[in-house]
């Protein structure tokens, strides 16, 4: 796995991580830690290229901020993109090692960046993510989680 650090002003933290052994590329951006560590949830799409990828983490990171900081959450913003087709990256034989990757790519970030589904994204994905760091939120209540945050990501849509 090789972890690539990326200096954007105004960003606390941008990395790109590319694990040939599972296929994972992805991004995690920190946008701002002031009020608590990063939270975003983590997307995976076809981008057309690296630059749409990390225009959009940067971009969605940025946002979290600042619903973060109105809905006064204690949290910052942050947000993490995997870059590949869903029906792909997401089948049987190629899922497992690709989220595990992706869990230890988050956990390179020390608790500053804490994940949660987001498009393509679920519950199954972040259990593998979860395999490999403690930092997630968003599974189920049962497993002692914060529970699918989709209700709420809904109401704040109205």
């Amino acid at each position: 796995m090789e972890i690539t650090e990326i200096e954007v002003d105004g960003y606390e933290r941008v990395a790109k991580c590319r694990d040939e052994a599972s296929g994972l590329h992805a991004f995690i951006a920190v946008h701002d830690t002031t009020l608590g560590p990063a939270l975003g949830g983590m997307r995976m799409l076809p981008y057309a290229s690296e630059d749409e990828a990390l225009f959009d983490v940067l971009r969605l990171s940025r946002g979290m901020t600042y619903k973060s900081a109105v809905a006064e959450t204690g949290l910052g913003g942050g947000k993490s993109v995997i870059l590949g087709e869903p029906k792909v990256l997401k089948a049987p034989a190629r899922s497992r090692p690709l989220f595990e990757a992706m869990g230890r790519f988050v956990d390179a970030f020390g608790g500053k960046y804490i994940t949660a589904e987001d498009m393509n994204i679920g519950i199954p994905e972040l259990e593998i993510v979860k395999s490999q760091t403690k930092w997630v939120v968003g599974l189920s209540r049962e497993s002692g989680s914060s529970g699918n945050p989709s209700p709420y990501t809904a109401y704040g849509c109205v």
